[in-house]
């Protein structure tokens, strides 16, 4: 019996020995957990057996169990690394169709050739559907998760229909003492010399196309009263129709402020549209590409939340705010992970679009999930049912973006492990070996 005890206690120091060797190799594997040996001792008895006398029996193996502390973070460049600070794990599949799952806490993904984030493996990060302009979750279900793909574009262009503009006209200017000559761009003695501005529109196929504005003081200085006039692309040629409204040539939108400064025409807190017809720039005149321009192509005066207006104060002429809604087709320019694993999408015409929420999932027991090797799990009876949430959350952790988690091996206390494993191995050797010489002279006795 005591043979089989010694060699029990062999194999125990083996798996130790096993284990500790396993975590060593492991040092450096991205979102690796250690993992600990633990033993029991061997004890068969029965009613008729002496219980005062009885000997164990032996050792056994009762677990190999990861442990799931937390590992320290290493920063890199590629903001599609994630790693977890707290509890969660990612979830993966390994084709697009596919809802058999394996979680991780390895966060090294990166782009495959169809703009998928995947891993080393090619298996596919899963993310919640959300709302492309606040990224709130539409559902917080693994059975509703889908791979996140980033496209490499952003959609069809779309036709500019209003420009929101603010800017400060400079009080100290006048207009001529002989009165203003007809309205040219191209001479600057019909405006205010610096008092213009221009921004970018767009067609319906994405063209750009440059609007310029032009401003002028109506009479003296006691006359707070500015003409607006428009160009679309330095295109001095007629509009179609009646050059009225601040249609490029004629008598101009009139913008009127008051002795402080402020809108007065036709309240403080609006200002006149200078409205240029679609049916005017949807000729060959200005457009030469086939394209056109959806609707009417308005200027409003103020910002676009509609709090902000122009100004007329001693200062010099400054554009507050210019912006228009219309759009080119974007090139994607950055990825941005944020702590609850919304994924936003950054394109070179402006445009920023929420794709995805990053799922996050974790275990009412962790240690009892099964590895899959490629440092992922698998759910198991005893790790119980994986749990979906939002990261950063309730007991989730936060994702950080341009990170890695590394691994929780502690390398001077497996080396330390490995000294005590190597001895225990040694004394149950010598244990077996005094074993063996006891039976050899026992068989010698004559």
């Amino acid at each position: 019996m005591s043979f089989n005890i010694a060699l029990s206690g062999l194999a125990a120091a083996q798996k130790d020995l096993d284990t500790t060797a396993n975590n060593i190799a492991n040092v450096n594997t991205t979102g690796f957990k250690e993992s600990r040996a633990e033993f029991a001792d061997v004890y068969a008895g029965s009613i008729f057996s002496p219980g005062r006398t009885k000997v164990g029996d032996g050792v056994t193996t009762s677990q190999v169990a990861q442990q799931f502390s937390q590992g320290a973070l290493k920063f890199t460049q590629n903001s599609l690394d994630m790693a977890i600070t707290g509890d969660g794990f990612f979830a993966l599949t390994a084709d697009l169709s596919s809802r058999d799952m394996t979680f991780t806490r390895s966060g090294a993904f990166k782009l495959s050739k169809d703009n998928f984030i995947v891993d080393n493996n090619g298996n596919f990060l899963q993310g919640y559907p959300v709302d492309p302009a606040t990224g709130s979750a539409s559902s917080v279900s693994l059975s509703t998760t889908k791979p996140i793909q980033i496209p490499s574009t952003a959609g069809a262009p779309r036709s500019t229909n209003n420009v929101y503009m603010t800017m400060n006209l400079n009080s100290t200017m006048t207009a001529p003492a002989g009165g203003w000559p007809a309205f040219n761009p191209t001479d600057k003695a019909t405006y205010n010399n610096g008092a213009t501005t221009s921004t970018t529109v767009y067609d319906s196929l994405g063209e750009p196309h440059v609007l310029s504005f032009y401003f002028r003081r109506t009479a003296t200085a006691t006359d707070n009263d500015w003409e607006v006039y428009a160009v679309f692309d330095d295109n001095t040629a007629a509009p179609p129709g009646t050059a009225t409204n601040g249609q490029y040539f004629g008598t101009g939108t009139l913008l009127r402020f008051d002795a402080n400064g402020i809108p007065e025409f036709p309240t403080s807190t609006s200002m006149p549209d200078l409205v240029i017809p679609s049916a005017s720039l949807n000729t060959t005149a200005y457009l030469t590409n086939g394209a056109q321009f959806t609707s009417n192509l308005t200027v409003n005066f103020s910002n676009q939340a509609g709090t902000n207006f122009p100004t007329q104060y001693a200062s010099k002429f400054e554009v507050g705010s210019l912006n228009q809604d219309g759009t080119t087709v974007g090139r994607l320019t950055s990825i941005d992970i944020d702590a609850a694993g919304k994924v936003m999408a950054s394109y070179s015409n402006g445009d920023q679009t929420y794709l995805s929420q990053v799922s996050m999932v974790k275990f009412a027991n962790p240690q009892g999930l099964t590895q899959a090797g490629n440092t992922s799990w698998k759910q198991s009876l005893r790790s119980g049912e994986a749990l979906a949430g939002e990261a950063n959350t309730g007991t989730l952790g936060a994702i950080n973006s341009s990170a890695l988690e590394s691994s929780n091996v502690n390398l001077t206390n497996e080396l330390v492990d490995l000294i005590a494993a190597q001895r225990n191995f040694q004394a149950n050797s010598r244990a077996l070996e005094v074993n063996s010489s006891l039976q050899q002279t026992v068989l010698q006795i004559r």
